[in-house]
């Protein structure tokens, strides 16, 4: 039988044994972006017993309203196995002279452009989804108390192993983080979409539907299709609004091809998903009353300012009941 190596030493005496149940350990947050790939990705976690302790979603303020129904199943998935989760969106403190807005299809009608996605870029998504979940975190106390040993935290991604998701891949992880030690189980266990798809469903859960904002690029006709009034009217709004300094693209779907017009506003007006006379309305009337209202909230302080969402309850109670946009997460 092999001999027990003796403690090693330090300064002549033995250092103390190594209590290793009393080490605190790495924590672990998963970023939940309510798609098919970080909802599979969530229960096996769990399955295997290494469920996060800390799961984070980002609600830019415009996910379609099938996004924010399936966000509660899988709020109450989670608070049944007791795993913290909350709900994180990006604030806006600096408004200038303009009137507060508390989300990206705000900031797109204040600032009359669009997302920047529609020019081939995705600050959006960094300032409105990856900036509000790492503030959050960096003033969670178990990172405080991780970063503080010299560790980082565990930050589980849902990346599939797809091609595409290869791509977003192989940018992120050439990319060093002082604070977070990035994994990607699902490209580590081979998954593609079709077995993130048949892990949900083993799970007893729906597959949940694409999740984006609604004047998304990405948007495909079907979804626009599907879309309540409160959005389509806000799609035309924005169009509208940002026409003046658009000249690289025609509008959120950037530029026509066979299957689409560049401009959302053009399919649904072809669709018939709005009254022709009140898409005329809209973008006749609507950037020129906000652009008035704007310069009429100057004249405020910020405290007494109106805030823009005083302005659109207007802009859809004129055009009948303020049909649900969905609510928020």
């Amino acid at each position: 039988m092999n001999a027990i190596a003796p403690p090693p030493m330090t300064s002549g005496r033995p250092r103390r044994p190594i209590d290793f149940l009393s080490l605190a350990r790495p924590r672990a947050v998963l970023s939940y972006g309510v798609g098919v790939d970080s909802t599979a990705l969530l229960p096996e976690l769990v399955s295997q017993g290494r469920p996060p302790d800390l799961v984070l979603t980002a609600d830019p303020g415009a996910e379609k309203p099938e996004t924010y129904a399936y966000l509660e199943i899988m709020r109450d998935w989670m608070a049944r196995r007791d795993i913290e989760f909350h709900v994180v969106r990006y604030v806006t403190k600096r408004f200038k002279n303009y009137p507060p807005y508390a989300d990206l299809a705000g900031s797109l009608l204040t600032n009359g452009c669009l997302p920047s996605i529609a020019f081939g870029r995705s600050s959006c998504s960094l300032k409105y989804k990856a900036a509000p979940q790492e503030a959050f975190i960096k003033r969670w106390q178990p990172a405080i108390d991780t970063w503080a040993r010299g560790e980082k935290v565990t930050r589980y991604i849902g990346y599939d192993a797809g091609k595409r998701d290869g791509q977003r891949y192989a940018h992120a992880a050439t990319i060093a983080d002082p604070f977070f030690d990035n994994r990607y189980p699902l490209r580590d266990w081979g998954w593609n979409r079709q077995a993130c798809e048949d892990r949900i469903r083993a799970e007893g859960l729906p597959v949940p539907p694409k999740s984006s904002c609604v004047f998304c690029t990405a948007m495909k006709p079907d979804e626009v299709r599907a879309l309540p009034a409160y959005w389509l009217r806000m799609i035309v709004l924005i169009e509208a609004r940002a026409a003046p300094r658009l000249q690289t693209v025609e509008g959120l779907w950037r530029r026509s091809t066979k299957t689409k017009p560049g401009r959302m506003t053009d399919f649904i007006r072809v669709e018939r998903l709005l009254p022709e006379a009140e898409i005329d309305e809209i973008v006749a009337s609507a950037p020129t009353s906000l652009v008035r209202f704007q310069e009429m909230a100057a004249h405020y302080d910020l405290d007494n300012r109106p805030s823009l969402e005083t302005w659109l309850q207007r802009f859809h109670a004129r055009r009948g009941s303020e049909e649900a946009r969905g609510g928020v997460m």
